[in-house]
Order: structure tokens, then sequence, then C-alpha cells
């Protein structure tokens, strides 16, 4: 726990949400200060629990059945195991609806509806409460009904058209992004939107129902790829780690590996020409200008490269970085976390266990990568760990006004865990 400033501590959210987009969203919420109660079927609890391996380790260093995925987005959250499927469970979720300023779900379209829970019968109860749906593919239109996952949308998005070596090269095939790019794009516009409802319900006193789709999300973040299309009718294609208005601007050998060098201006590939001892490069015809260079990057790359592979990968970082161009090396994960700008900015954060949960769990410590918002004067907390399942379900009927004989029942009954 922290006693540091937060920035959205009036906020309560309730997260109905599973696996990555909705609990993204939440936990970005749940960094900047607000109480995030995540609600999750008993006994299985959300679906990334079990996506393993990973798992994290216990107190031996040995695997258990937890996760590691969970812990990628659901810290500072309370869990709370309610089936939502009995009449007892559906009242307890109106009931903390009523106090809640946000509510984020990712049911299929209308899949609350049958509990009562949907944004027009909750709206009823509590006008003030903004009500965020994470679908694959939105409210409306002809896949409204249909899953979404993170692999399908970039698949149909076109993302994974653009993603990997050219055609007609060894692997050139579609690649998808190492990450689920989409469902955490998702996350982060759902969380724009909520604290843009937020900033209407001070004007309004109302809160709003908000529709996310995984496939407009996938459809907005080809970004300049897609306005080129747009624009000229011209379907861009995969070039793997090139640039198709940049160059140079991709991988090249050097004496022990490869570097990336990201030129992103004609000033700094004259600063690049001079530093390779070919200065003359600045002032040719065909590279002088950043179009001249896209347009005959066939004759310039291997020049480059010639040079490059001179000098080992740190030589080239450090030869360059003094002058300003983009250049660095293509780490591992595990050399991300061992770089120096990296542990100065403190970007792998462990956060302890409570006492019962490792008696539970075996787990101690959980490590995540840092919330990357840094407000000056209200810093993302880290209040608690990514929660046991229905660790917090004793405290939050307790805030709900139950008493213990009344949580009793609702146990016995299997309503909640």
């Amino acid at each position: 726990m922290t006693d540091t400033p937060s920035a959205l501590p009036h906020l309560k959210v309730l997260d109905l949400s599973r696996v990555l987009a909705g609990p993204w969203c939440t936990q970005m919420l749940a960094d900047l200060g607000a109480d995030v109660i995540k609600v999750e079927r008993p006994g299985a609890g959300d679906d990334t629990r079990h996506w393993g391996p990973p798992f994290l380790k216990d107190t031996q260093g040995h695997d258990t059945t937890h996760a590691s995925y969970f812990a990628s987005c659901n810290r500072n959250k309370r869990s709370i195991a309610i089936d939502i499927s009995q009449p007892e469970g559906q009242a307890l979720i109106r009931q903390m609806a009523l106090s809640s300023d946000i509510l984020v779900e990712n049911f299929k379209v209308d899949g609350l509806a049958h509990y009562g829970l949907d944004y027009a019968s909750l709206k009823a109860l509590n006008p003030r409460l903004i009500y965020c749906s994470v679908t694959g593919f939105g409210q409306d239109g002809p896949y409204a009904e249909r899953a979404g996952y993170d692999l399908m949308i970039q698949a149909m998005s076109g993302m994974m058209s653009i993603t990997g070596k050219a055609e007609g090269t060894p692997g050139g095939s579609p690649q998808r992004v190492g990450v689920a790019l989409t469902d955490l794009f998702t996350g982060v516009y759902a969380c724009s939107a909520i604290l843009a409802a937020v900033e209407v319900r001070h004007r309004t006193g109302v809160g709003q129902h908000i529709d996310m789709s995984l496939l407009d999300v996938g459809m907005a973040i080809l970004a300049n790829q897609a306005a080129g299309f747009l624009n000229t009718g011209d379907n861009p294609v995969r070039q793997g780690n090139s640039h198709p208005s940049l160059v140079p601007y991709q991988e090249f050998g050097t004496a022990d590996g490869a570097m990336l060098l990201a030129v992103g201006n004609d000033g700094q590939f004259a600063r690049f020409s001079e530093a390779a001892g070919q200065p003359q490069w600045a002032n040719d015809p065909r590279f002088s200008t950043n179009t001249d260079r896209v347009r005959h990057r066939e004759d310039l790359i291997p020049l480059i490269e010639l040079e490059t592979r001179k000098r080992s990968t740190a030589q080239w970082v450090a030869l360059l970085e003094h002058r300003a161009v983009p250049c660095g090396p293509i780490n591992t994960v595990a050399q991300a976390f061992d770089d120096p700008q990296v542990l100065a900015r403190r970007l792998a954060v462990h956060q302890t266990v409570a006492p019962d949960v490792i008696a539970q769990t075996g787990v101690s410590s959980i490590a995540s990568v840092a919330s990357p918002l840094r407000l000056q004067d209200t810093p993302p907390v880290l209040h608690r760990a990514p929660p046991a399942l229905g660790e917090h379900t004793q405290e939050v009927l307790a805030e709900l006004g139950l008493d213990a004989e009344a949580i009793r029942r609702l146990h016995t009954s299997g309503v909640v865990q």
C-alpha cells in the first residue's frame, strides 16, 4: 500500500470484463487510483488465470497453477467471485452498480440483458453510471453477434498483411504482432473514452454507454498505412522491418550482430553519413532527401550495410548517440529489462502478496511492468498485488452492508466464493 496522492481516488469501477482488453482498461484506471472491483466466476475466475505456462513461482521457485498472464493486467484491483446466473448474484451486481461510477464488461452483445444487467436496466437504477461495453465487432452491424479475439482481429483488419517479411522471401507470410496489440489498444482507447465520459458527466450529471469494438480499434491503429490506402488506393504490403515512407529505417548487420537505425529526417541522414565516413551520400541526388532515398532504397541500403558491418552494435550506438541519430540494439525481452535506461526508470515492479494469499497460493511476490503514465503530482500507485480469486469477497460484501450471517448464506448457496 502507498499513501501517495492519486488522480482518480473518487471513482469506483465495477469490472465485469475478462481476458485482456477490458482488464487492461480497468488496470489503467486502478493504477491511477480508482477503486476497481473485479467480478469473477466462482471456481474458475478470469480465463487468463489458467492461461499458462508460464506460471507464477512459489516461495521455493517451483511452478504454481497460477498463470502469469493474469498478473499482467489485474493489479490494484479487488476480486469478488459472484455467480451472476443466480438471481441473488444479479441482485448483488445491481447493488454494487448503484454506488459505482463506471462499469466495464465484455460479454457478447445483449449477453447481460438476460440477467437484467444491461445498460438500460442499470441506467434506470443509476443514471450517473458510465457503462463501457467491449466486444469484437461492436453493438451493431452484421458481425455484432460474433465473438472476437485479438488474433482474429489482427487478421481481419489487415494488420497481419503488413506484418512480416516481404511476399516472395523465405518466411514471407502474414504474421501477427508478438503481443495482443488490438486488445491492448482497445483497453487504452476504452480508458480514454471513459475519462471523456466522466468529464461530460461533470457538465450533465448523467452517464452514458460506450461501445468499444476490437475491429474498430484494429482498423484505427493501421494509422499511416490506412491513410495511405484511403487516399491513394494503393494497398500496403509487407516489407519486413523497413518503412514504406522513411529510409534508412530498419535493421542493419553489424560486426557482432545487428542494430536498428531509424533516420527520420535529412539532417539525421547527413550526420549518419558523416559518422559512417561517407559524407558524400548526403549530397548524392539519389539520397539527399528522404523522398529520394525511398525511391532509391535498393541502391542505398547495400551501401549502408557495407559500412555498418565494420563496427559492433555497441560501437555504432556510441558513435551515433551524440550525433542525435536514433540507433539501438535489437534486444531480447531479458536484455531490455537489463537495459540501464529501463533500470533507471524502474519499469519492473514487484508487489508483495498478502499473507493469507501466500498460504493459499504459495506465491509471495508478483512482478509486472510499471505504468508508463508519469503524472508529476498524482502518479500511478501500487495499492495491491493482482488478487487471488475471491480474495476480497468478504470485504466488498461487508461494504454493501451485508452482515456475517447474510454473507455466510451466500457462500453456502454458492452465489459467492
